[in-house]
This record gives C-alpha cells, structure tokens and sequence, in this order.
C-alpha cells in the first residue's frame, strides 16, 4: 500500500545523501528506492507532502519511527536560529531528519566507511547484502550478526573491503559474544556507550558516534571527521553555542550538509 507523510522538515533528498544512510538511490524521476529495516520500498517528495511506495499497512508505525516523525525537529530549528550560522544552516538545510536505523547495519556500514567514498562504501555493502542477506523481492536485506557468526577476512574478501574485513570479523564477534551488547548501549550514557562501541577493533569515536547517533538517537553524539573538525574550526573555534545543547548531532548534520553544498563557504 501507499502512505503519505505531511511534515514542513522532512526533505528526502537532503535526509537521504546527507552521510547517514548508504541503501537509498535516487531514480531520474526523483523517486528514492531503498532497504531499510529489512524492507524495501520507495519515496517521492511533493512540497512538504511524501509519499511512500510497497509498504504493507502493519509497517506504517515501523517507517514513522524510521523517519522519527515523532519528534519535532521546528523546535531544534527554532533553538538553533538563535545562531546566526545555524540559522543559515536550518535554512538551507532544515529539512534533514535523523534517521532511526538498526543498530547492526549501521555499525557493520560505518565501519566500511572509513576512508572511504560513498560509491564505494554503497558497493561493499550491496556486496555484503547480496552475498549473505535474504532475497526480498529484487533487493537484499542486511545480514544480522547471527547470519555472519564465525565469518572471516578471506570469507568477505569477495566484497573487496580492504583492511575493514578484519574490523568487520571483529564486530560480528562481539556482537555475537554479548561483548558489545545493543541494549546495554542503548541504556547508557553517552560517554559509556562510545566506549563499549570502541571494544571492536577499528572503531574509534568518530564510528561510534556515527553509530550512536543514528542508529540510538542519542542526539548528544557529534561525529567528527577531518571536514567537520574544519568546519568547527572555522566557525566555533570555541565550540557549538548553547543552543545546540542535548541536540548537538542534529546541529552537525544541519551545518555540514550546508556548507557542503554552498560552494561560497569553505572547510
């Protein structure tokens, strides 16, 4: 069935290829197909309207999560604008949303990012989906940790992952063992959780706040990579003004995507 989504801050395109995800494409009609949560399905975007393609009626509650339709992202907009930057930043870039992906892809995913580029990063993970998740009608879904129990380097060397299939071996391990335990993680605090993430070899704490942010929605977590600790530099050389309080990965994902796409601004 079809459903329709009506939100003023919820742009697909600017939620979808802000860095968050990697399993969603854009069609030259400007429809976005992708796999989430197991399941496959597709978007279009008209005005503030959304309509969502081939999702049965029972997922309906599982896609409003995915796409935190719950929260109200004009009150982080309305707090931010406070900052002249930030509202700059809301302005060009408001309408991204974070999503509330599951827990295992995205840290298998953002693993596979490390010095990587997204057509690359998208290939090893529609290799991994292909080679071990489940046909679900003309896609794959995302192997879970059980699936991949007892993988090893050369059983992913098909994927062409590099040095991350080591790093990969290891999650799946940990994962499997209860050593990185996802429910723990999502009780705790965000210092503890960072460093219950960076058990696994290869995860520093910029993966593991790409991790805690979109996958816990601990919204506290501001994953730093070398153009975001630019981007800070050159802005808040003093740090995110008070406004961003408790929602500072929001702020991230707002001031990355616009000065990313102002060709004005550099970093």
């Amino acid at each position: 069935m079809n459903f329709t989504i009506k939100n003023p801050n919820f742009d697909i395109k600017q939620t979808f290829l802000c860095g968050q995800c990697f399993r969603w494409t854009e069609t030259e009609n400007g429809v976005f197909e992708g796999v989430a949560m197991g399941r496959r399905i597709s978007l279009k975007q008209d005005g503030d309207t959304v309509t969502v393609y081939g999702a049965a009626a029972e997922d309906i509650p599982l896609w409003e999560r995915y796409f935190d339709l719950d929260t109200d992202y004009g009150e982080y907009i309305s707090r931010f604008s406070s900052d002249e930057t930030l509202r700059r930043a809301c302005e060009s870039s408001g309408g991204i949303r974070i999503l509330r992906q599951e827990p295992f892809e995205t840290l298998i995913s953002f693993i596979i990012s490390q010095n990587n580029n997204i057509p690359r990063i998208s290939g090893i993970i529609g290799r991994l989906c292909e080679s071990f998740g489940d046909d679900i009608g003309g896609a794959f879904s995302f192997p879970s940790a059980e699936r991949l129990r007892g993988i090893t380097p050369d059983d992913l060397a098909p994927l062409r992952a590099g040095f991350r299939a080591r790093y990969i071996c290891d999650a799946v391990e940990k994962v499997n063992s209860g050593a990185v335990s996802f429910e723990e993680i999502d009780a705790l605090p965000l210092a503890e959780a960072r460093e219950m993430l960076k058990q696994i070899v290869g995860v520093g704490d910029k993966v593991a706040d790409c991790v805690l942010l979109f996958a816990f929605h601990k919204l506290d977590a501001f994953p730093r990579d070398v153009w975001v600790k630019r981007l800070m530099a050159q802005f808040y050389p003093k740090g995110l003004p008070e406004c961003t309080r408790g929602a500072e990965g929001v702020a991230q994902q707002y001031l990355f995507d616009y000065v990313r796409n102002n060709s004005g601004l550099t970093v």
